[in-house]
């Protein structure tokens, strides 16, 4: 078993930490909310809270779960000069790509190695170990990281050199967004003609519009006014600016990007910081009545 610390244990570190002790891993754990470490240290025997940086000299493997690249690449900056040589950093944040491949030429000149290892799935394949992890970085890397990532995820796929994983999860997340967009536009339309709004998620997924929000957040969050998916808006901006802006640096302008990416970032900022994403839809409703 590996000594693995653990940066950041928000809605998704948390269940993805825990399963790792389960499995029998030596955890160190860091947070900025210092009574969220130290209360999962108390349930989690043998756990140990990064008091300093030395605290992670030890450690084989170190799994980053923050919020942005820039809090990634100061955290791990500062840590680089305490970990050992022939260590792993597993970079499981939803980052910019562009700027994971320069922190890990960085970290390759002090002989350690940065895989990014984005997840998809939400909160709740974080809790029974189900995520989809998407996995760039050196292939003989990512086969020997690979059974610590099995304990976290099913779907879990090596997709090409480092920043890659990034690079798909932006992607990703950018047409979750659009269909989410599209989805709420739908229903408000429909249902000022007179369709009941279930009525018309009912029909998109028994026909070829069904996409993950019909299918999974119309009517658990949206349509019920629940709002609680667990991932929020902000977040959702950050990464539909990230494939927008990496569309741009591959002389690809991406066009329903730019437009996605401006809706969610003026409805990230009208809703506020903490705001659900699924918020999007009262968003929507209120911009076609304007």
């Amino acid at each position: 078993m590996s000594r693995i610390a653990i940066i950041g244990l928000g809605m998704m570190g948390t269940p993805m930490a825990h399963l790792l002790h389960a499995a029998g891993h030596q955890l160190v754990v860091k947070d900025a909310n210092h009574d969220v470490e130290v209360n999962f240290a108390a349930s989690h025997s043998g756990t140990v809270v990064a008091n300093n940086n030395a605290s992670f000299a030890d450690c084989d493997v170190l799994i980053t779960m923050l919020p942005n690249s820039d809090i990634v690449d100061a955290v791990v900056s500062d840590l680089a000069p305490h970990l050992k040589a022939g260590s792993c950093i597993i970079e499981m944040s939803s980052a910019d790509p562009i700027k994971t491949r320069v922190l890990a030429a960085s970290l390759q000149e002090r002989g350690i190695a940065l895989i990014d290892a984005p997840v998809s799935g939400g909160v709740k394949k974080a809790v029974n170990g189900t995520l989809a992890i998407m996995v760039g970085g050196d292939p003989a890397v990512f086969e020997q990281q690979k059974p610590i990532l099995e304990v976290m995820g099913k779907a879990i796929t090596y997709v090409g050199p480092v920043g890659s994983g990034h690079a798909l999860k932006a992607l990703n997340n950018y047409v979750s967004a659009a269909a989410l967009i599209a989805t709420a536009e739908a229903i408000h339309v429909g249902a000022a003609f007179g369709i009941d709004a279930n009525t018309i998620v009912d029909v998109i997924n028994a026909s070829t519009g069904k996409n993950n929000t019909t299918e999974n957040k119309a009517h658990q969050f949206m349509l019920n006014d629940a709002f609680n998916s667990g991932f929020s808006l902000a977040l959702q901006s950050k990464d539909v600016g990230i494939a927008a802006a990496l569309g741009k640096s591959m002389q690809l302008p991406m066009d329903l990007a730019q437009k996605v990416n401006a809706m969610t970032a003026d409805a990230s900022q009208t809703l506020g910081p903490k705001a659900d994403h699924t918020e999007l839809y009262k968003f929507v409703g209120k911009s076609s009545c304007a």
